[in-house]
């Protein structure tokens, strides 16, 4: 591996960043303690920096050079709302929110990143360095853009980065084309008639009704859905009554739908709403629907994938690239910048994934001996796309 020797050397003050943020995390669009350390850590890098962009945004840029050439790397700086079960110093602080998907690590990769490349400009043109809020399920990145985030600081391509449990130390991975899902939520609320439990015949047991459902449901991905063609349909959520004799008049179900083809995500959302409609009719119940396009599929641009491609197998090696990972029914709002500009997602090795390593889990932490190997590929990658002319 060629790891930049000055970003390792620095790493036990990168790793001290990564556990502060860690220490203090915050949900979507409240990420103003975040976005105030990344600011303040920019401004002592010499760099300048917009806030306050998407809400909670904020984007660096550094320049080099004569060139007009300009590109983007983005990192994410939200938190998840789940309680921490760690019992290590840099636990979080705050009771019901975790770094629980590596945002902090993400943050402060790129944060090590801009530190180097403002200190050696080794570069010829722009790189905006964007810490976007509201990753998780809050489209932070449509937020951005619709606050002028490419209008104001122009790119020609961007590039997102995320850890990967279940990857080794020292690989990444890659593909062109879709990477990782759309993601859709959805809310039904079955009506019934409430009655007592002992006296089913007189109530209109909504309940039930809803059982029907979500086996019902199942049946679309397994017999609607073309087998060849990834499609996920979960109910994460059913709330219904407070008593032990009592059937409720109301069941409310939530949960995700993911897909990676515009035609599947409609088949799905129509088949689930013509399947409610007809159940709930056969059940002289009524219903409500909710159903939400949260995030776009995040699909990478062939050209863009092969500079990345370059970047990761000149730091690693060709054998720790690679070129063709499978993708993953997980979701990004990064493909909202990815609808904008051509560009790459790439996955960046976290290590095991067994146990508790996995991501969104309470006792997840991410490893930071990856910052290095993360900040290097930064630095890598806008080294060979905003290259420096060589004299003839």
């Amino acid at each position: 591996m060629k790891i930049i020797p000055e970003i390792v050397e620095k790493h036990a003050s990168h790793t001290t960043w990564r556990r502060h943020i860690h220490a203090h995390p915050e949900l979507a669009y409240e990420e103003h303690r975040t976005a105030q350390f990344v600011a303040e850590k920019l401004s002592g890098f010499g760099i300048p920096i917009e806030t306050g962009i998407g809400r909670t945004g904020v984007v660096g840029t550094i320049r080099n050079g004569t060139s007009d050439r300009s590109i983007g790397l983005r990192a994410d700086m939200d938190a998840l709302p789940m309680q921490e079960h760690n019992d290590f110093d840099h636990r979080s602080t705050n009771d019901g929110v975790m770094h629980g998907c590596g945002h902090d690590g993400h943050t402060t990769m790129l944060l090590a990143a801009a530190e180097h490349l403002s200190t050696h400009r080794n570069f010829d043109g722009t790189v905006h360095v964007i810490f976007q809020p509201a990753e998780e399920g809050e489209a932070g990145a449509k937020a951005m853009i619709g606050d002028g985030l490419f209008e104001r600081f122009p790119v020609e391509a961007v590039y997102g980065m995320h850890n990967w449990p279940g990857h080794q130390v020292g690989k990444m991975a890659t593909r062109s084309g879709p990477i990782m899902a759309a993601m859709d939520v959805f809310e039904v609320k079955i009506i019934g008639k409430g009655g007592h439990g002992a006296l089913p015949q007189l109530a209109i047991d909504p309940i039930l009704i809803a059982s029907q459902l979500v086996t019902q449901w199942q049946s679309i991905v397994s017999r609607n859905i073309n087998p060849i063609e990834a499609a996920v349909l979960t109910v994460t959520q059913i709330h219904a009554g407070d008593a032990w004799a009592v059937i409720p008049s109301e069941v409310i179900l939530r949960g995700t739908v993911r897909s990676f083809k515009p035609a599947t995500r409609e088949l799905l959302q129509h088949r689930m709403k013509q399947l409610t409609a007809s159940i709930c009719d056969g059940n002289n119940c009524e219903f409500e629907w909710w159903y939400d396009h949260r995030f776009p599929p995040t699909i990478n641009s062939p050209t863009e994938t092969l500079a990345a491609g370059r970047a990761a197998s000149e730091l690693l090696g060709q054998s720790n690239f690679d070129s063709d990972v499978d993708p993953s029914t997980g979701s990004e709002d990064f493909g909202y910048m990815l609808e904008e500009k051509p560009g790459c997602y790439i996955f960046i090795g976290n290590g095991p994934s067994e146990g508790d390593c996995l991501l969104h889990n309470p006792r997840y932490d991410f490893n930071d001996e990856i910052i290095p190997i993360g900040a290097s590929y930064w630095v890598e990658l806008v080294k060979q796309e905003l290259a420096v002319k060589k004299a003839p």
